[in-house]
Order: structure tokens, then sequence, then C-alpha cells
């Protein structure tokens, strides 16, 4: 029997990811709390040190997006990407922007080395994160906007990876501040996603790890 471990810790955001994409699949997983990405141990499964890492049996799969991309193959049913190709396409699109590029951008390893190498200044670091933010959540809703059929969640009526990368993100510019009253949009979608059990079974404060 294939066993599943997911090696992140509680606000990871890319583990939260993951956690979506397990729970909205039905799959039993081990998870695993990360403390220290640094440590010997973890640097052998993840040589990037970042989380998460996805156990898969003695394999081990790092980046979210390509964890759960993985998992769709693995495990078609029930899906995670629309029908259409058009929309398949819109949907990777979308969880690409928000973790290639702003999640890339905004990350703590990257705000902590402005803050202590570079030596820009809280403040500033602050409008970095608001500026990169906006930037990519503009362009998201406009991409919204211009759907040609409305549907419940970003680009299907059921959650796609686009919706799994957008919760956590949106989480995540709260946490810092961001003003998100100019996305309605998102913000419709975001609600419809909290109230599913897989989203609120992966959110940081269902994790055992976890600390306010």
């Amino acid at each position: 029997m294939m066993r599943l471990k997911l090696y992140s810790a509680a606000q990871n955001s890319a583990g939260e990811r993951v956690r979506i994409a397990l729970n909205l699949k039905g799959l039993e997983f081990e998870y695993v709390p990360v403390s220290k990405t640094t440590s010997p141990d973890y640097i052998l499964r993840n040589p990037q040190a970042l989380m998460p890492t996805l156990e898969v049996d003695d394999v081990n799969i790092t980046q979210s997006l390509a964890a759960i991309e993985y998992l769709e193959d693995r495990f078609p049913n029930p899906t995670l990407l629309p029908a259409d190709p058009v929309l398949k396409a819109h949907s990777r699109s979308f969880a690409l922007a928000v973790c290639a590029e702003l999640h890339a951008l905004t990350v703590r390893r990257v705000r902590k080395y402005l803050l202590a190498d570079m030596k820009v200044g809280e403040a500033k670091v602050d409008a970095w994160y608001a500026r990169w933010t906006h930037v990519t959540l503009s362009a998201l809703e406009t991409r919204l906007a211009d759907r040609q059929s409305e549907t419940e969640f970003c680009f299907a009526d059921f959650p796609t990876l686009a919706d799994i990368a957008l919760v956590p993100q949106l989480a995540n510019a709260r946490r810092f501040k961001c003003d998100l009253s100019g996305f309605p949009i998102m913000r419709e979608i975001e609600a419809r996603c909290a109230v599913l059990p897989a989203f609120v079974k992966a959110r940081p404060e269902k994790q055992i790890d976890y600390k306010p």
C-alpha cells in the first residue's frame, strides 16, 4: 500500500496547497512538521531546504505544484483541473502566477535577505511585499473578470489548481496587511472555498505544529 508523507509546517503556504490537494482527493497522508529546513536529514530529502516535500513511499517530490501534478496524474479522480484544454491551461497559468512569480518574490527567505543582508529596512520590505502582491493579484482579478462564462470557482464549478494556489496566498496577503478590497471576484471565490472541508482541514490552525 502506498505511503504518503507531507513534510511541511503549519504556516507554510506552499505546504498548505499540497494539503488542500490531498484533502480534495480524499487521500490519507502523514503530516510531518518541519522545524528546521537546514537540518542534514531534511536537506537529504530536499536539497533546496524548502518546504514542502511530499514523500511517496521512498521517493521525495519537491515544489508544491510538482507534487500536486503528481497527485493529479496518479489519482486522477476527483480531478483538480477543468476538462476543457483552454480552461485547464488557464488554471495552470493562474497557479503559476501565484507560485512561481508572486510567492517566489515574497517568501520569507527573500524578505529575510532584504532585511538582514541588504539592510533595506522593514518598512521598505513591507512595501516590496505589498507592491508585488498588488501587481500579481490585479492581473489575476482581470483574468477572472474576462472569463467567457462565470464559474463558482476560478475556472470550473469545483476547485482546481488555481483555487488551491489562490486561497493560501490571500491569507498571506492579509497577514502582511495588504488591501484586498479591489479584488472582489477572488474574495468571493475564497469565501466559497473557505467552507469546504478540504480547505478547512488544510488551514494552518488545524495542524499539530500551529503556533498563533
